[in-house]
């Protein structure tokens, strides 16, 4: 592991947008903040790492990640603490998971403090751009792409490396209506489903888009074998709370292996309440669902936090899950996630790196 300290070139705007920003207007993912950090990758090694003002780049039409699509992505959030200290969550998991996606898409890895002091030199810039108001925080999007003007079928020999920040409130608001998937498929064994690679999101579009013309919010993907066992949600992991007990998919080469998942997990363990990481068949949270042993369900991720589940269609039947706001679960979860990421209470597990 490197020790080297990045030497980032900063370039800073001359026409700030932060005073036009409405920060009662957010909607995630369309307000930019003012400045962005770009790196290449070329002969070898990372270089010219730089912090500059947000906007195009210019690139060759040519270039290998748009026509054979090598090209990943990460997400993350950095928040306001109550004493006004800032704080990225559980970046070193984030970094971890960026160098399994590079490594399954054959590009370069950036080793790990240098991607944490790349997200955290952006962040500290744009500190100002961080919301105040609850459940309101700064989204942290580092990605890389191939960058070789070159139309063959091989891997890149150049790639660019950027991170993106965006304020942002709740991504849902509402409790989801969401079905299982049987005739698509997201992920399939031996592909790359664990990596946060931009084609899986690209394939997705579809059939989320019909379920939506259905009335439905998001869809559980089902194995791609089969169609009889969860995956997860198109934008978080899915997690399930049957007879007391949590009940997860476990990470394979089809899921993603989400930091809200691992999070929730190691909460849910510290309370000493028993947790299930394995295949989960389709009939058992269905036939949980009827008995009334189905308490709890919700979508983990960074974009999401902790999105309750309203219903679950199946084969044209759906099934309504009690009131969201009665779970004493996830609102538990909801609650200790907020109270550790905005430093209400005591982060035990070191998970807040401080800016």
């Amino acid at each position: 592991m490197t020790t080297e300290t990045l030497d980032i070139k900063i370039t800073k705007t001359t026409q700030p947008r932060l005073p036009q920003t409405d920060f009662s207007k957010l909607v995630f993912g369309h307000t930019f903040t003012d400045h962005m950090l770009v790196a290449d990758y070329a002969d070898g090694e990372w270089k010219n790492f730089q912090i500059i003002p947000y906007g195009e780049i210019g690139l060759s039409p040519a270039i290998s990640s748009l026509h054979y699509g090598q090209a990943f992505f990460e997400g993350m959030k950095a928040y306001r603490q109550q004493d006004g200290q800032v704080s990225v969550f559980r970046p070193d998991k984030n970094a971890a998971r960026f160098n399994k996606s590079a490594q399954r898409l054959c590009m370069p890895e950036l080793p790990q403090e240098l991607f944490i002091q790349s997200v955290a030199a952006l962040v500290d810039i744009e500190r100002d751009w961080i919301p105040t108001a609850e459940n309101h925080s700064l989204y942290i999007r580092p990605f890389m792409f191939a960058t070789d003007p070159y139309l063959g079928v091989v891997p890149s020999s150049t790639y660019k490396f950027m991170v993106l920040t965006c304020p942002v409130g709740p991504y849902f608001t509402k409790p989801l209506r969401v079905k299982f998937e049987t005739q698509f498929t997201r992920a399939a064994e031996g592909g790359f489903g664990y990596a946060k690679a931009a084609g899986n999101y690209a394939g997705a579009m579809l059939p989320n888009r019909r379920a939506m013309e259905e009335g439905f919010d998001q869809l559980i993907w089902t194995d791609a074998k089969e169609h009889l066992y969860a995956e997860e949600m198109g934008a978080a992991n899915v997690m399930f709370l049957i007879d007391g007990k949590l009940v997860t998919p476990s990470t394979r080469d089809t899921i993603l292996d989400g930091v809200t998942r691992d999070t929730v997990i190691a909460l849910t363990k510290d309370w000493g309440i028993p947790v299930e990481e394995r295949r989960v068949s389709v009939a058992e949270i269905i036939d949980a669902a009827k008995s009334g042993k189905l308490t709890d369900a919700f979508g983990a991720g960074t974009a999401a936090t902790i999105a309750p589940v309203g219903s679950i269609s199946y084969n044209g039947e759906e099934y309504t899950l009690s009131d969201p706001a009665t779970r004493e679960y996830s609102n538990k979860v909801f609650n200790t996630l907020n109270d550790i990421r905005y430093g209400r209470t005591t982060d035990t597990h070191g998970w807040n790196y401080m800016v």
